[in-house]
């Protein structure tokens, strides 16, 4: 593999700049670099799934392009089994139970304008109560993804943007590859 000339030096440049700093390599056009944990942008990946085991992701996060367009706002994951218990991925407050369209939904209210929702799920709680990460909200009900297997949609806002579920719980930035340091041309 053949790599371009300039470009090692200009990937170990820019690996040297601290965050939110202007980036200018020359030939390059100049950016910021941000990093993907500071407030405002993706969030640290420390809230747990709301099923157990650790589930299937059977359908992604696939945001629209405009907000009234349509997408997928949230992910589909496959429950164990109808009845499966849904357990809050972090601390807040019951902030909705009810039906929307045909489905039950229970949303929590994280604080810092994040609110989590889940459907198909059967709570008891009501509006204004407290949970702890891993408290249980519901159960797991049928008919989101089919007769089978079951699953559960979890969305989370910030404000008003949705957010991929995903990022709370993984760390979703991408891998990068650098060559080893000498292996470059001359």
């Amino acid at each position: 593999m053949k790599i371009l000339p300039g470009l090692a030096a200009a990937l170990l440049a820019l690996s040297s700049l601290p965050a939110d700093s202007p980036a200018e390599v020359p030939g390059l056009a100049t950016f910021t670099v941000r990093d993907s944990h500071e407030a405002g942008s993706a969030p640290a990946p420390n809230w747990s799934w709301p099923l157990s085991p650790r589930p299937a992701v059977l359908r992604a996060f696939d945001p629209p392009a405009r907000p009234w367009l349509s997408g997928h706002r949230g992910v589909d994951l496959a429950a164990a089994y109808v009845g499966a218990p849904v357990v809050s991925p972090a601390a807040g407050t019951v902030s909705f139970v009810g039906v929307v369209v045909d489905r039950p939904v229970i949303t929590i209210d994280h604080g810092n304008g994040l609110r989590s929702s889940f459907e198909p799920v059967a709570s008891a709680l009501t509006v204004g109560a407290a949970v702890a990460a891993g408290d249980i909200l519901g159960q797991v009900q049928a008919g989101h993804c089919g007769p089978a297997p079951p699953c559960l949609h979890w969305g989370v806002r910030r404000g008003e943007e949705y957010i991929n579920p995903l990022a709370f719980v993984m760390d979703l930035r991408p891998s990068v590859l650098l060559p080893p340091l000498g292996s470059g041309p001359g």
